[in-house]
């Protein structure tokens, strides 16, 4: 087999996973986006520790010692990341990214001594009690 076809597989799902990550709103997609990007990058080492192994005759198969290796830090990243989810998701309510962006601070409450957003310390001094 050429080294092409691993090669544009993997290169078409990294792409795959790289759209997922930008284009997603969902914290879960986008972790599993991370993780289609992850394997396409096991794919290549694979590959290529194949490929190389055909010209070299002492073999160390470090490409898929590699990819052991990457494969249990995404086995990690995933379910830190899961729970990291799990607890916003308690938290807010939500897993979209957009409305998760200030993860600092709670959701702005409003005072029940002001009549609304628009009203000023000076008009609220003027006010009748």
């Amino acid at each position: 087999m050429h080294l092409a076809y691993p090669a544009v597989l993997s290169a078409l799902l990294f792409c795959t996973g790289l759209y997922g990550v930008l284009a997603r709103r969902n914290a879960i997609l986008v972790l599993m986006s991370v993780e289609l990007m992850l394997n396409a990058v096991n794919l290549n080492l694979v590959a290529f520790d194949v490929w190389l192994s055909r010209t070299a005759k002492d073999t160390l198969h470090s490409g898929q010692a590699l990819t052991l290796f990457t494969i249990a830090i995404a086995a990690a990243e995933i379910g830190i990341g899961l729970a990291i989810v799990l607890a916003v998701y308690r938290n807010r309510g939500t897993s979209d990214i957009d409305k998760l962006r200030d993860t600092a601070e709670g959701p702005e409450t409003a005072d029940p001594d002001t009549e609304g957003p628009g009203t000023s310390a000076a008009e609220k001094a003027e006010a009748p009690a």
